[in-house]
């Protein structure tokens, strides 16, 4: 088998405790064709300077403000496609590979031209649970939902694949575009793979391949919850079926009756987080 070209993308953000970890784990590959672009959304923590002088071989791009997920990813596949990329692989700062889970994914995908986007099957941190082996989108409750099975063929049925780790052939962002800059943080990752179904791409994630992910973004969870909200607000705006859009906006009017109701009982950061997620959403066009 030949073996296309990849453009690992990690885009970090102050990932001083877990960067190099991933960094060292991807070097590890035992793919032969691959290339690393480390896109830095303005760290302010050290953790891009000391990348660049443990790991000299990755490029390095760094932004002077930090531009959200979609708009800092896709500074670095632009890169990559300017450099006749065959495959790009999106990767969280905050996971470790298995040496050998890059070449079951592009088997898979080299064998079926249909699939746009794959995953491997995520697991949670050191556990051996699974946190992530597809997702579905639930259009009435307005939310996602990982699938955890351990799976042991492959998945075809996805609704989305999770920005956490996502390969993505070339092909595809030539058809739809690139990740949609609307969204700041979350839900892009459920944007892009909607449209690429729509373009007739098949989702899957490969049971042959695993990978681990250590969740840093549980640590502010305040400001993890307004962009979840706000960032589901826009998806659902922009995606969910006609016939389905007077349901939506009822059933956001009872979501921010259900949160004054939370603020009046008790004011918590949490509780206004989803507040300010609503009003902020009032101003998106």
């Amino acid at each position: 088998m030949n073996t296309p070209k990849v453009f690992i993308i990690i885009l970090n953000y102050n990932g001083q405790e877990v960067l190099k970890k991933t960094l060292t784990s991807v070097f590890q590959v035992d793919y032969s064709n691959f290339e690393i672009v480390l896109v830095d959304n303005n760290s302010k923590d050290g953790s891009f300077e000391e990348a660049r002088r443990v790991f000299p071989k990755i490029v390095f791009i760094k932004n002077s403000e930090n531009l959200g997920f979609s708009a800092g990813n896709n500074i670095g596949i632009e890169y990559a496609l300017e450099r006749s990329a065959d495959y790009i692989l999106l990767l969280n700062y905050d996971v470790q590979v298995k040496k050998d889970f890059l070449w079951p994914l592009i088997d898979l995908m080299e064998k079926d031209g249909k699939i746009g986007i794959a995953s491997p099957v995520i697991l949670e941190g050191e556990s051996p649970n699974v946190w992530f082996s597809g997702g579905e989108i639930n259009w009435f409750k307005m939310k996602t939902e990982h699938l955890r099975n351990n799976l042991k063929e492959n998945y075809f049925q996805s609704d989305y694949i999770t920005g956490c780790v996502m390969i993505i052939r070339k092909e595809v962002f030539k058809k739809i575009g690139l990740l949609d800059e609307d969204y700041f943080l979350y839900w892009e990752d459920a944007d892009f793979s909607v449209r690429a179904k729509r373009a007739g791409y098949k989702l899957a994630v490969c049971a042959r391949s695993q990978i681990r992910h250590f969740e840093k973004s549980q640590e502010k969870k305040a400001n993890k919850i307004y962009w979840l909200v706000l960032s589901g607000l826009i998806f659902f705006k922009k995606n969910s079926p006609a016939y389905l859009r007077p349901w939506i906006f009822f059933y956001i009017l009872l979501r921010k009756i259900k949160n004054k109701k939370d603020m009046k009982s008790q004011k918590t950061s949490i509780n206004e987080s989803v507040k300010k997620a609503y009003e902020d959403f009032k101003y998106v066009k």
